[in-house]
């Protein structure tokens, strides 16, 4: 019975450092990528990606959602992002086109993506669809190193812009999650077949 309490222990602790080197290694591609003042961020040929979050039922954003369009919204009334690519799964992206519309955002400046139902998808499909070299992402500072770390793996030369506004609900729990969203990204990278080029391009600059 001891030895088996023994390799339980043992296998417990391989598997936190194996959680804690993956984590060390993903969060590494922030590294001086990441910014959380708007002036500071490059002025260059850049589509900020802002990713998706939860909608409430009643339709309207969350305050995770709203501070990632406000912030997205900002860069691009800065003139750091030419245009908005709203990437998220289900009712997110027109929610979140509505939102930024009403911040400002002309129509024409705004491309959303339905089809970004996890940050692995959104990366990828914002290399394959819409052809983008770079970008700016646009999420909370737990999420900002796993999406840098998919989109550069995936050969986005992306950026990071810090959207957390406020204190939210539950974000202890974001932060925790994040340690084991980090090690699913990672062997997506490593282990997982990308899909295949799509045939119909949709390329945001021309």
């Amino acid at each position: 019975m001891k030895s088996v309490i023994v390799i339980v222990i043992i296998l417990g602790v391989l598997a936190l450092l194996f959680i804690l080197v993956i984590n060390l290694r993903v969060t590494s591609y922030s590294t001086n990528k990441t910014y959380t003042n708007i002036e500071n961020v490059p002025s260059e040929n850049r589509i900020a990606i802002v990713l998706g979050a939860r909608v409430w039922e009643d339709g309207s954003a969350s305050n995770t959602l709203y501070d990632r369009v406000f912030t997205g919204v900002e860069l691009y009334k800065a003139g750091k992002a030419r245009k908005l690519l709203l990437s998220g799964g289900n009712e997110e992206p027109a929610v979140m086109k509505k939102l930024a519309i009403e911040l400002g955002v002309p129509d024409e400046d705004i491309v959303t993506d339905d089809l970004g139902l996890r940050t692995y998808e959104s990366c990828i499909r914002a290399k394959q669809v819409f052809e983008m070299d770079k970008a700016i992402i646009v999420t909370q500072n737990y999420h900002l190193p796993r999406s840098l770390y998919l989109c550069q793996s995936m050969g986005v030369d992306a950026i990071g812009v810090d959207s957390k506004l406020r204190d939210y609900e539950g974000e202890r729990h974001f932060w925790l999650r994040e340690y084991i969203s980090r090690v699913l990204a990672w062997y997506d990278i490593n282990f997982r077949a990308f899909p295949p080029e799509p045939i119909e391009k949709q390329p945001i600059l021309r």
